[in-house]
């Protein structure tokens, strides 16, 4: 196990997974909502992952996954149906944080469980949260950029600094990696030129604003801090859109393998490896205790809520293979296709 994936709470997570399954409700049914489609993670890692430790966990339990996309109607009409349907524990992560409190109520008064997911529920005490370290995230893509421009030799002249690209304004994650970011930059020495909440994290909506702060500030723009691999993809389509080259260093968070691509190609500086499995494994385990009517460890509290929170890893080229490649998250042959070819050549991914 990694350095940076360490957490206090992780050897009692092992304990949990690998005992006591079998005293979790026969049949309960349990429910796990991811918030949009706008990041590939929860249909690639995080649902697969939360529903797989489920079935080791607790065979006999019915899992049922649904993604709201975006739209924050739907995520309530979704967690109203699986109390219809008599779910026990509903794995939530919130479209609108906000809103969100209102339904960890409503469950709760009907005796069911909640577990805040990946982004927090500020205004309700959920019965648990699980999820990486977001402010964390935020001041580790910040610190990254800073440390990456000094070693360019950046020059802070003529009106130059960066452009901050957040998430969704209505998300209580993002809002925490925004701050996170602040606390990397505010005292950089590096200026920020402008900054921006991104409607829904969506891709083109961040492309939209960027392309619009480089008419704007054209080579004043030193390097982007964006909050996500996709609102960093989208500012470096804009990038390329005006025909500047070479990009900024642009940062990221997710480890998409879009993202890593864009690392091996040189478009992207860096990005965030969290493998979502590891938090999904660990909210399936917290899923159990609640169904065996057990109070889950906390090794911290966030907003009145008992959280494990772990620490992910920066990945720029000159860890990708370390980090990605030899810790088996993506393979070879998936990232060098194409024209990443040969950046995956000249970072030794392979031969």
């Amino acid at each position: 196990m990694s350095s940076a994936w360490k957490s206090t709470g992780l050897g009692a997570l092992a304990l949990g997974l690998m005992g006591g399954a079998a005293w979790a409700q026969d049949n309960a049914t349990v429910g796990f909502l991811m918030p949009d489609q706008g990041s590939t993670r929860y249909e690639q890692h995080d649902s697969p992952g939360f529903i797989g430790e489920m079935k080791k966990l607790c065979a006999s339990c019915k899992v049922i996954y649904q993604n709201a996309d975006g739209d924050i109607a739907r995520q309530q009409q979704q967690f109203n149906s699986l109390i219809t349907q008599g779910a026990k524990v509903i794995v939530l992560d919130p479209v609108d944080s906000t809103s969100a409190a209102s339904l960890v109520k409503q469950a709760q008064a009907q005796g069911v469980k909640v577990i805040a997911y990946d982004r927090p529920i500020p205004d309700a005490k959920a019965d648990y949260y699980v999820s990486f370290d977001n402010e964390a995230i935020g001041k580790a893509i910040a610190d990254g950029l800073v440390q990456k421009l000094k070693a360019m030799g950046a020059k802070v002249e003529d009106g130059a600094g960066v452009l901050q690209i957040n998430g969704s304004p209505v998300d209580a994650a993002a809002g925490l990696i925004k701050k996170g970011i602040h606390a990397g930059l505010d005292n950089s020495g590096f200026p920020i030129l402008a900054e921006y909440d991104t409607p829904d994290w969506a891709p083109p909506k961040a492309q939209q604003w960027a392309a619009g702060q480089i008419t704007r500030f054209d080579t004043k723009i030193l390097g982007v801090v964006a909050a996500n691999d996709g609102t960093g993809g989208g500012a470096i389509a804009a990038f390329k859109a005006a025909g500047v080259d070479p990009v900024p260093p642009v940062t990221g968070n997710d480890a998409t393998i879009a993202a890593l691509q864009l690392i091996i190609a040189g478009d992207q500086y860096n990005t965030i490896s969290k493998p979502s499995e590891i938090v999904a494994a660990a909210a399936a385990n917290v899923t159990v205790q609640l169904l065996k009517g057990e109070t889950p460890k906390a090794e911290t509290t966030l907003y009145e809520t008992p959280s494990q929170l772990f620490v992910p890893a920066v990945v720029t080229q000159e860890n990708l293979k370390a980090e990605i490649i030899d810790k088996k998250i993506q393979t070879a042959e998936e990232l060098c296709t194409g024209r990443y070819t040969e950046g995956c050549k000249t970072l030794g991914i392979m031969n």
